[in-house]
């Protein structure tokens, strides 16, 4: 199925607007990270998953008072609580009570029991406390460990997908694969700076299904232009560049956007549980799709274009048969 036909737009001609939108967005997530970094110590807000510490999550049986809820917590010693309604209003009569990061795993069940008996004592608003109480509780030890896995996670994903690309394409595929997916990862990163939402292990696997998705986007419009390249050698790149992408753009528009209607259901009705990890998937489907026509492709001619300005060879990047 094809939305577009005989489409010609000039992509390259708009690589400076392109450069404009995406040096504003990763700068603005860089100094929101650096922002956070010197307020908090990390770049990026983080979940219990990786930070440590316990989470309580609370049902009375009335619309409860945040307020009243935080001096009550306060009464038991506990200071630097972070307590929010759950789904962001009192309709479902739901709290989550932060503890910040305890030394050891028996802080953690202290803090719990902590919690749980002065709200009883405290607060007057009556709660199950076998079934109206949800912990999540994780060592400051395990947090570090996740914290770790995660970015080597992310990293062996981009080395990984280097690797592929030179082998199946040329080197310079891969850099501007690996490129292009280490910008859509910044820009996704940095809208979790900038909006103040947690990263959990959760967003980590949505950030990881990201990469993959953009990789597998911007192979789609790499394809094409390798084999519009043996068809028009004597073709210029930029001329094979923008012809590829437009003739890959109903295919772009047609799985990327009903991936993104997807999402944003799942965003816009999935509830907070899923709120982290849907956001992640909203902003990287549209950067990663961005990515694919107004980073990866215009890098091979920037490759070229610079080895011509050396005086080297130009050697267009797909002029030799993919191996299998």
């Amino acid at each position: 199925m094809e939305f577009f036909h005989n489409v010609e737009i000039d992509w390259l001609g708009k690589k400076w607007y392109f450069l404009a939108f995406s040096l504003i967005f990763s700068v603005a997530g860089i100094i929101a990270m650096s922002v956070h970094l010197a307020q908090t110590g990390s770049p990026v807000p983080l979940s219990v998953d990786f930070r440590g510490g316990t989470e309580v999550q609370v049902q009375f049986q009335n619309p409860p008072n945040i307020g009243e809820v935080r001096s009550a917590v306060e009464k038991a010693g506990i200071r630097d609580a972070k307590i929010q309604l759950i789904g962001g209003d009192t309709s479902k009569n739901e709290v989550l009570i932060s503890l910040p990061e305890q030394k050891n795993e028996a802080s953690l069940d202290e803090g719990r029991k902590a919690i749980v008996d002065t709200l009883r004592a405290n607060y007057n608003n009556p709660f199950d406390p076998d079934k109206g109480v949800k912990v999540d509780s994780v060592g400051p030890t395990v947090g570090r460990q996740l914290e770790k896995q995660a970015a080597l996670a992310t990293l062996y994903s981009l080395l990984g997908m280097l690797v592929y690309l030179w082998f199946r394409f040329q080197l310079i595929y891969g850099v501007a694969a690996v490129v292009a997916c280490f910008h859509d990862t910044l820009i996704t990163v940095g809208a979790f700076a900038l909006t103040g939402q947690e990263i959990s292990l959760t967003v980590i696997a949505a950030i990881l299904t990201l990469v993959g998705y953009s990789m597998n986007d911007t192979i789609v419009v790499f394809d094409r232009i390798r084999e519009n390249l043996r068809l028009s050698r004597r073709e210029s790149l930029p001329d094979v560049v923008n012809r590829s992408i437009n003739q890959t753009l109903s295919r772009t528009v047609l799985t990327s956007g009903l991936t993104f209607l997807t999402v944003l259901s799942l965003y816009i009705f999935g509830g907070p549980v899923l709120r982290g990890f849907s956001f992640a998937l909203v902003v990287g489907i549209l950067i990663g799709t961005y990515s694919s026509i107004a980073v990866a492709a215009p890098m091979l001619v920037a490759y070229q274009q610079w080895r011509a300005s050396k005086g080297k060879a130009v050697v267009l990047p797909a002029a030799k048969r993919a191996r299998i």
